[in-house]
């Protein structure tokens, strides 16, 4: 049994001024953690039980599709260097020396080290498939460490990895995490959304992403109430109502006209008297591709935004920047607010599709096959010809309003296609709260919200297992490189989640399965022997029914103890306190923040069975 007066719990009527957010306010104030450094934290008894319980769910459910591994945190150069990712990392990637100067850094992820294990021992397609987890620290010197246990430089990962035969495989042990997270997450009492997402940095094609969604969130959800189509903002879509058109002008051609100081978006809808939708917005970037600096134009309509991530992916860029005044001199001959699409000579639409073509067989060609697109993608851009993108949005539009790339001039009567080209045409702008749902059928209207990622799931395909030289002889005895999955749980953010979602101005409750105790017995006087021989004998019934108990038997107000219990996240709180002579005790429910009179013989019984029942409707959800 645990003593409330032997543990150190040091809870805070008070967040510090830096805290932002309700997780890390109420895990500072219930004494769960306590900051060591930026993004840096310690983890004390109470916050350590509930991840120790996360963690159990986590095993407990992995072990039934994967073997546990434990990696060292600590790496070489070489791996990363083999699949290319040491300078790609950039400063995010904690870096040191060795005292012989050899180069190391503290794991971000292990895909390099999971690959060389996998090189190193699977020999034949009978050991496939194999799916590897681990659960360990992980490290990211990350820039702005913020909002707790939302954004840190060190923290918990469970990081799995699939090996198969064929994509066939793939899409199996795909599936398989996709069933195991969403047990887990449900298990965990997280109101969770899985949205399309786009892999980032991991490289690979499909990505899953398990969101939940609070305003303590940076990434944005766009979902459908109707049907339930769900995507992280940089690959949501949407359905777009139809636009009026502008009435054309004179001979219906682009007609120049003078717009001094019009050089933003309202400035030109108010010259023109048009909606911001009939307007053609110019967005110039400079984009990293192959290793090498490329013009890209972005043209899309002014009442949207770019989406850099879905743009990276189109144009295969490693990054993108804003263009400079003198860059924007050089492809315009122009200045900003006053840019447009005519005139531009763009590079080869030609190229690009039959780079995009080659970018389908990499699925199955592997690392080497991407490389090769990417050089030939760069090759076919011509010197001084910027990569021209056209909104998927501007489609069959008509009489439009554009820069004319003079000071002071825009043009109207213009007409995409007709009266300009482009390099690529593509989805790249962010969709929009209120536009309609992109499920054929489904008549809903998109809501975003802010959410926090608490999995990940990627079908990597090639990009480790070929650039390091992973080989497994087929059944007809030919050597093949296998296919490659990844899927990361983070254990610190499914408590920071949880917090999240049930919180008030008193404290949080937490669900019985992760909390660090499902019931707190009070004695409200602990001078009275009765009752304190009652709550004694409670707290041991309690945990001989196999329930996780704390006796609160501090000398303190019961006003005190009541607002700890509230503060620190325990489902369950019987009060026992004058009733008691009575045969009658005080039962707590915190997430509804009600309560009711007990029979001191049938609270067991009945704290047991809430707890059964919450465990049951997890596992239906």
């Amino acid at each position: 049994m645990h003593r409330w007066s032997k543990l150190f719990i040091p809870t805070l009527r008070e967040a510090p001024a830096d805290a932002e957010v309700a997780s890390h306010k109420f895990l500072l104030r219930a004494g769960y953690i306590r900051q060591l450094g930026a993004g840096i934290y310690n983890y004390l008894f109470l916050g350590q039980r509930s991840l120790n319980k996360i963690i159990g769910i986590v095993r407990e459910e992995m072990d039934q599709i994967a073997q546990e591994f434990y990696l060292p945190g600590i790496l070489p150069r070489e791996p990363w260097e083999e699949s290319g990712r040491w300078a790609t990392m950039g400063d995010n990637m904690f870096r040191l020396k060795d005292r012989k100067g050899a180069d190391l850094c503290l794991g971000m992820t292990h895909e390099e080290i999971m690959t060389t294990i996998a090189r190193g021992e699977l020999r034949s397609y009978k050991q496939l498939p194999q799916i590897w987890y681990q659960i360990q620290t992980k490290f990211r010197d990350e820039p702005r460490p913020k909002a707790g246990l939302l954004r840190v430089r060190q923290f918990i990962m469970k990081d799995s990895y699939s090996f198969d035969i064929n994509k066939a495989g793939l899409d199996r042990s795909f599936d398989l995490h996709d069933r195991v997270y969403r047990a887990i997450f449900t298990r965990c009492g997280l109101k969770f959304v899985a949205v399309e997402a786009d892999s980032g940095a991991m490289g690979g094609s499909q990505s899953q992403e398990f969101m939940v969604y609070t305003d303590a969130g940076e990434d944005l959800i766009a979902s459908c109430p109707v049907c339930g189509y769900a995507a992280n903002l940089e690959k949501a879509t949407s359905r777009l109502d139809p636009v009026l058109e502008m009435a054309p002008t004179g001979g219906g051609s682009p007609e120049l006209v003078h717009t001094p100081g019009c050089g933003a978006i309202a400035d030109v809808a108010a010259f023109f008297k048009i909606s911001p939708a009939s307007d053609i917005k110019c967005v110039a970037y400079m984009a990293s591709i192959a290793g090498d600096w490329k013009p890209a134009v972005v043209f899309l309509r002014g009442d949207h935004q770019v989406n850099e991530a879905k743009l990276m992916g189109v144009l295969f860029a490693s990054e993108l920047r804003p263009m400079q005044a003198e860059e924007l001199d050089e492809v315009f001959h122009a200045p900003a607010g006053f840019l447009g699409p005519i005139g531009l000579d763009p590079a080869s639409k030609e190229k690009y599709k039959d780079a995009l073509a080659q970018d389908v067989l990499d699925a199955e060609r592997g690392e080497a096959a991407r490389k090769h697109r990417l050089e030939f993608f760069h090759s076919g851009v011509e010197a001084g010809s910027p990569l021209v993108v056209f909104d998927r949005a501007l489609e069959g539009r008509r009489n439009m309003v554009c820069g004319a790339n003079k000071l002071d001039y825009h043009l109207r009567n213009v007409t995409p296609g007709r009266d300009f080209k482009w390099t690529i045409e593509a989805d790249i702008r962010n969709v929009n709260e209120g536009e309609g749902c992109p499920t054929g059928g489904c008549a809903g209207k998109l809501v975003v919200g802010k959410a926090v990622e608490v999995g990940h799931i990627f079908k990597l395909g090639y990009k480790y297992s070929d650039s390091m030289g992973a080989r497994v002889l087929d059944e007809n005895g030919k050597e093949v490189t296998p296919i490659m999955g990844s899927y990361g749980i983070g254990i610190e953010r499914i408590l920071t989640a949880s917090i999240e979602q049930s919180n008030d101005v008193n404290g949080f409750s937490l669900p019985a399965s992760i909390a660090p105790f499902a019931v707190v017995v009070t004695v409200t006087n602990v001078a009275d022997f009765s009752l304190r021989a009652a709550g004694e004998s409670l707290a041991v019934e309690l945990e001989a029914a196999g329930l996780d108990v704390l006796l609160d038997d501090r000398d303190e107000r019961a006003g005190v103890k009541f607002k700890d219990a509230d503060l620190v996240g325990i489902p369950y709180r019987i009060n026992v306190g004058k009733k008691a002579a009575a045969g009658q005790v005080e039962l707590v429910t915190r997430s509804t923040s009600t309560s009711v009179d007990v029979a001191l013989g049938d609270v067991v019984a009945l704290v047991r069975k809430r707890v059964e029942e919450e465990r049951l409707l997890e596992a239906s959800a």
